[in-house]
């Protein structure tokens, strides 16, 4: 895929236009720049007794991954390459060129930094240079506009009056720091990317080149189809699966909403509640372990601790998440009345008997991380190693994957994964100038201030200014640019790091279906043929509860899996009773419709089982009266429904 923010059918068209050769050439680089992180995943040059410096392997792949765009992306995005001009066969080679020279003298030009010489200067020039380029051409205007702020502040930040004021820095030396430095391009989030991500997105190609895409489609449909709002409920399930490994809420929506937004309009959903419902539940995939948009990998390295933590923190957030959108999905298909998606009416033993080889790959990640504790990247080694022969020798439904379609998910894979590589190395810069000038610690100093150091208005500045930032963003961007920005002043106010990280991640993530920009939202409007306004804000009513679960696992650490089991399942009840009580009054339907008294009292006892117990005075008495005031109007809404008195 040349351009993996555009749709598919976009991405399609402008495949079809370019120049073949062009094509092929991006995808033999880029195929050397997958291997490459590949053995490193295998650990493979220590194998044979090549010993590289961290910083020597990631100044090659980010030489390739430029090279790469330069040769594939076009000078203005969304257009046919249909040849190679010779400014960017120049810039390939400069680029390529300046990150071959970093990786082989790099002992010596750590030796001889601070002497600032000519050769390292020019270097870190051009790396600097081509970095802004390639994600101008990869990720858009925003990003790039980001790069060239914070390359800005560098130089004049030290003229910048009052709190936010920088650190003088000579240009010769921002420029080494951010294009050679560990602390800069080279550094953690690129180097994250290159040994973890890399290797997963692989095994998700593979997986879907294979018919893994269609396998849980079909199981999907097998076990939600036959229910009243069935259409919406495959919508959920399989965006859920698809999207904890695609990496890309855009991606998602284009990749299952071609079948479930119309099987949904079918069905009897009007064309802005399809698109909204298929954008927020491949939203949520990127919520969704095992990858998380590729976000969990990055987060377990900004806070030092194992891959399998963050997974568990996840978890309890992500099932409530989807628990919302099965019970929303629900009330209102009985609201409205609308069938079963008879359309897609699958056996669940027939289905798991042509497919159940698929879900072993997700058996031996999670042994792997959990029993045998193995690293991220080794686990999905392992899956890898079994997929291959699965879509080789057996495939689903009998149709097997050829051994060029695994040559060709290769390069597929090195042309995709340069935009996450270009995202990765705009957060290094990102991280370079805050650390060389001070502007991090200024920037938890502004927000503590502005809120006068209250916790929750702390925590609604950092959610707005999460969605505002996350606008437009790829998953591993948004996170990136959050957990340097955002997150710090949260856990200066007191809330958890990992609290703080999850909560800077979600609202991020929001920004996908959150107006204006609302990327998936309008991608799924697209293909509904729906207004691209309505839908945003369809999308919003419907995901309502993930703009409130970060405030209940920000206040109350346990729904993270930090606390006693007691106490994780206590807030997990609580919490999954409180999604179902506010649904039932939000879609206005609990044993038949609802009037706005009985909406409201719906509402207002589930709103009570969110506060959290542990973190305000009195807040145990607010939860039980909640669930007490919950029991009662259920107990009266079903008496009233079966006695026929229900009010219209």
């Amino acid at each position: 895929m040349s351009r993996p923010e555009a749709s598919k059918a976009d991405t399609a068209e402008h495949i079809e236009q370019d120049n073949p050769k062009i094509v092929l050439a991006g995808k033999i680089i880029g195929s050397v720049l997958v291997l490459l992180s590949l053995a490193n995943a295998l650990d493979l040059y220590r194998a044979f007794g090549l010993v590289l410096i961290n910083e020597q392997l990631l100044a090659v792949i980010l030489g390739l991954a430029l090279a790469t765009v330069f040769i594939v992306q076009p000078f203005t995005r969304h257009t046919a390459k249909t040849r190679l001009p010779w400014y960017d066969a120049v810039a390939a080679i400069l680029a390529f060129g300046a990150c071959t020279y970093v990786a082989i003298n790099y002992v010596g030009i750590v030796a001889t930094l601070f002497d600032k010489p000519f050769s390292s200067v020019a270097a870190a020039t051009i790396i600097v240079v081509s970095v802004a380029e390639c994600l101008r051409r990869t990720a858009g205007t925003m990003l790039f506009g980001f790069v060239l702020f914070f390359l800005a502040f560098g130089l004049v930040g030290h003229l910048v009056p009052g709190h936010f004021q920088g650190r003088e820095v000579a240009i010769d030396r921002l420029l080494i720091y951010l294009g050679m430095d560990a602390s800069g391009i080279i550094g953690l989030p690129i180097g994250v990317v290159v040994s973890i991500v890399v290797p997963f997105i692989f095994f998700g190609n593979l997986l879907n080149a294979s018919g893994g895409a269609s396998f849980f489609t079909e199981i999907s449909a097998a076990l939600m189809g036959k229910y009243r709002g069935g259409s919406a409920k495959i919508a959920v399930v399989a965006s859920s699966l698809f999207g904890s490994i695609s990496g890309s809420a855009v991606a998602n929506v284009v990749s299952t909403g071609v079948i479930t937004i119309p099987m949904m309009k079918r069905s009897g959903y009007p064309p802005e509640r399809a698109a909204a419902i298929e954008a927020v539940a491949s939203t949520g995939g990127q919520l969704m372990p095992p990858m998380m948009g590729a976000a969990a990998f990055l987060m377990a390295e900004f806070l030092q601790v194992p891959y399998t933590d963050i997974i568990l923190a996840a978890l309890i957030p992500a099932i409530l998440y989807y628990v919302s959108l099965f019970i929303q999905a629900d009330l209102y298909a009985a609201k409205e009345n609308i069938r079963s998606a008879d359309e897609m009416r699958y056996n669940v033993l027939e289905v798991l008997s042509k497919g159940w080889l698929y879900i072993s790959p997700f058996v031996v990640i999670i042994v792997g991380l959990f029993t045998l504790n193995l690293q991220p990247q080794t686990a999905a080694m392992y899956a890898t190693g079994l997929i291959i022969p699965i879509a080789l020798v057996f495939g689903y439904r009998g149709v097997r994957m050829h051994w060029t379609r695994l040559l060709e998910a290769v390069g597929d894979t090195g042309v995709a994964v340069t935009q996450l590589l270009m995202v990765s190395a705009m957060a290094g810069v990102v991280i370079g100038v805050l650390n060389i000038t001070g502007l991090g610690f200024a920037l938890t100093q502004a927000i503590i201030e502005l809120s006068g150091g209250n916790l929750a208005v702390i925590l609604l500045l950092s959610g707005a200014i999460s969605i505002v930032l996350g606008m437009g963003m790829p998953t591993v961007g948004v996170y990136l640019l959050l957990a340097t920005l955002v997150a710090p002043s949260m856990v200066e106010a007191g809330v958890p790091p990992i609290a703080a990280h999850m909560f800077a991640f979600y609202f991020g993530i929001l920004s996908m279906i959150t107006p204006p920009v609302a990327a998936a939202a309008f991608a799924g409007a697209t293909i509904a043929k729906a207004d691209f306004v309505k839908t945003g804000f369809a999308a919003v009513v419907f995901g309502w509860p993930a703009y409130v679960v970060p405030f209940i696992f920000a206040l109350s650490p346990e729904m993270l899996w930090q606390g006693t089991p007691f106490e994780i399942a206590r807030i997990f009840v609580l919490s999954v009773v409180g999604v179902w009580l506010v649904s039932a009054g939000w879609i206005g339907f609990f044993g038949g419709r609802l009037s706005a008294v009985w909406r409201l009292a719906f509402i207002l006892a589930g709103a009570a089982c969110f506060v959290p117990g542990s973190a305000i005075p009195g807040g145990h008495l607010v939860d039980s009266a909640g669930i007490a005031a919950g029991i009662a109007i259920v107990a009266a809404r079903l008496f009233l429904s079966r006695t026929k008195v229900v009010n219209a």
